[in-house]
């Protein structure tokens, strides 16, 4: 019985020593908000193999750094760091074939109970690794069943520490910080979820609670434990990220501003938070406030130049709001410089920012747009099979420019800005919508009076939708409806992108939403979600059509009746 010796050997040294580790792991987190990245990383790694918290805080950290560089080898290196700290976690468990017998026979020691939540927390990080890598069905599911094991540890710890037979140890109120940030992730994540894929998760009949998981990181982003950061970053993920890529693009900036005020207090020049009060106010349309915010971002720290990239691709986003094709250009060329995330994709917005200039104007360093289309393709990216759904849509964007003498894109900038949900971004800014729309009704008086060819009917439709976001902007209703039913009424004329129609279906829904037409638009989600396959970037718009459900509240009745 030499292994239950040396397991209550560890347990009772790290049973002397949890708060001690917890404190620390604490340091090490407060030297990380304040850029001392590489001083964080030191205090946490001489125990990474001893101390579950400073395991599991060493791959958080690393983790993060994944999650803001969104570069495939730091994933991939958080993902197997992340797998080490499970497996340290897993030497403190108790030894038994379910937590429900754990739960329900002896009392679990208090550094058990902290093993328990520490294991689910690092499944649960490893879930969030895997969606990052692919938008894809298949690391969504791979993905799902990690949190599907992590959600069952967290619910049975939630009703233990809840009952009669949980004695609270002197680090109780961490371990419940623990179970709070693992069920509200849980409940928030999920809900995110279309339906479809939760049913492949074998989680049928049930989606997360998104209020529920909204409250329970409220508390903990409030309170004074390990996970407290962690809480509010998932927060500020949600409200000004998630909210745009996959859902109906309404950000929080309210609920953003309150979370982020006590730590841009304490932490004033941290670049995290800097860079969150940036895309707060980009949000708000206060588009030079979020320039300069960026740029001190950039200024801030110079020790993880992958955090100064995150702050380039805002501010290549803040330049082309304001239509300042050069500038933009300029931030595309410096990530395809230094950023490994996709070149194929930076070189793309260098060659489609130049596209936008006159003809006859110079560019910079003598780059030519068409050269450079020709070259996206060659630097697509192979690192597991794998490459950016946006990558991709670039590329085959790009194809047009193969032949000796190519048709144009007529505004590949506005397209990749609406794949980034950017015409929600300018909503509050009249100004720049305005300029949006002169830009779009120059590109169609160009293609009116040139001659017909292969791809006029796709550009028309392209221009059709992006004028109908941009009326909407401005409240002309009308205006935008026609625009969207152009589209609509020419999808059997369409020829390459077929992605439109199910896109339109999704803006003209949003569109009946704010009119109150319900019903219109719970019918046009359902032919957005149930008629259309295979098309690009299909996985973000089927999250869009589950959200804009979500939205008006739709029942399963009403939300899977087929058109």
């Amino acid at each position: 019985m030499s292994n239950g010796k040396d397991a209550s050997a560890a347990e009772s040294s790290s049973e002397m020593t949890l708060k001690e580790c917890l404190d620390e792991c604490m340091e090490a987190l407060d030297l990380f908000l304040n850029n001392h990245f590489t001083e964080s990383l030191e205090m946490l790694r001489p125990r990474v193999n001893e101390s579950m918290y400073h395991a599991l805080i060493y791959a958080t950290v690393l983790e993060m750094q994944a999650m803001m560089t969104f570069q495939h080898d730091d994933i991939s290196n958080a993902g197997n760091t992340m797998k080490s700290a499970q497996e340290v976690c897993k030497r403190f468990r108790r030894k038994s074939q379910s937590l429900a017998n754990k739960l329900g026979g002896n009392l679990l020691s208090e550094v058990q109970l902290h093993a328990e939540v520490c294991y689910a927390e690092c499944q649960l990080q490893r879930a969030a690794l895997t969606f990052l890598q692919d938008e894809n069905m298949v690391s969504f599911i791979k993905g799902g069943i990690k949190v599907r094991n992590s959600y069952l540890i967290y619910k049975e710890l939630h009703s233990y520490i809840n009952s009669h037979h949980c004695l609270k140890g002197p680090s109780h109120v961490q371990l419940e910080g623990g179970i709070s940030f693992g069920i509200g992730a849980f409940n928030l994540t999920l809900s995110l979820f279309p339906p479809r894929i939760l049913k492949v998760l074998e989680f049928a009949g049930f989606s997360g609670d998104k209020e529920y998981g909204l409250s329970l990181l409220h508390d903990g982003a409030t309170g004074l434990n390990l996970r407290s950061m962690l809480c509010a970053l998932l927060l500020l993920c949600y409200y000004t990220f998630l909210t745009f890529l996959l859902g109906t693009g309404e950000g929080e900036v309210a609920e953003a501003e309150k979370l982020l005020k006590p730590f841009r207090l304490r932490y004033p020049r941290g670049a995290i938070f800097l860079f969150f009060a940036g895309r707060t106010e980009e949000i708000k349309g206060n588009i030079d406030e979020a320039v300069a915010l960026f740029e001190d971002g950039c200024k801030a720290q110079q020790t993880w130049k992958q955090f100064h990239h995150m702050c380039y691709w805002e501010l290549m986003w803040c330049f082309t709001y304001k239509r300042a094709w050069k500038m933009a250009y300029f931030y595309a060329d410096l990530l395809s410089q230094e950023s490994r995330w996709s070149k194929a994709m930076y070189v793309y917005m260098k060659a489609a920012y130049l596209s936008m200039l006159p003809e006859d104007e110079d560019r910079p360093f003598g780059e030519d747009e068409v050269e450079l289309f020709r070259q996206v393709h060659t630097f697509k990216q192979k690192i597991a099979g794998k490459s950016p759904p946006t990558e991709k849509f670039a590329i085959r964007k790009a194809r047009r420019y193969k032949h000796p003498s190519p048709v144009k894109l007529s505004v590949p900038v506005l397209e990749m800005m609406y794949m980034w949900n950017g015409f929600s971004m300018i909503k509050n800014c009249p100004e720049l919508t305005e300029g949006m729309l002169q830009t779009l009704v120059e590109a169609e008086r160009t293609l009116l009076e040139s001659p017909a060819n292969d791809y006029t009917m796709d550009d028309r439709c392209l221009i059709h939708m992006l004028k109908g976001l941009c009326f909407r902007n401005q409240g002309l209703l009308q205006a935008a409806e026609e625009c969207f039913n152009k589209v609509c009424s020419s999808e059997k004329k369409i020829r390459f992108d077929h992605y439109l129609v199910p896109n339109t279906l999704v803006e003209l829904s949003l569109l009946y939403i704010d009119q109150g037409r319900r019903d219109e638009a719970i019918k046009l989600l359902n032919k957005a979600k149930h008629n259309y396959k295979e098309y690009s970037m299909e996985s973000r718009t089927q999250f869009r059509v589950h959200a804009s459900l979500a939205k008006l509240k739709a029942n399963p009745g009403e939300e899977d009746t087929h058109m």
